[in-house]
């Protein structure tokens, strides 16, 4: 059973559509739906998270010449070391 010390309960509010695909995929992973918005949450949380520092420093990078677009990133993704 999970410690509640610290854990905040709050009313999220669905459309029908929204609470069925919830239940549907809930009962298909076989988890909780209160299981699957905590880590909708954190997952939302983490891809939003601004840093207080760079995560690299101007040493740890390279320079490619100039702005770069998508699709010179996938190329330099896909390229063979």
């Amino acid at each position: 059973m999970l410690d509640t010390i610290g854990f905040m309960a709050w009313t999220m509010r669905l459309t029908g559509e929204d609470e069925a695909a919830l239940a549907t995929q809930a009962s298909d992973e076989g988890r909780s739906k209160n299981e699957i918005m905590r880590d909708a949450l954190r997952a939302y949380l983490l891809r939003n998270r601004r840093w207080d520092q760079p995560l690299i420093n101007d040493e740890e990078t390279f320079d490619l010449g100039g702005p770069i677009g998508k699709d010179e990133i996938r190329d330099a993704m896909n390229r063979t070391a």
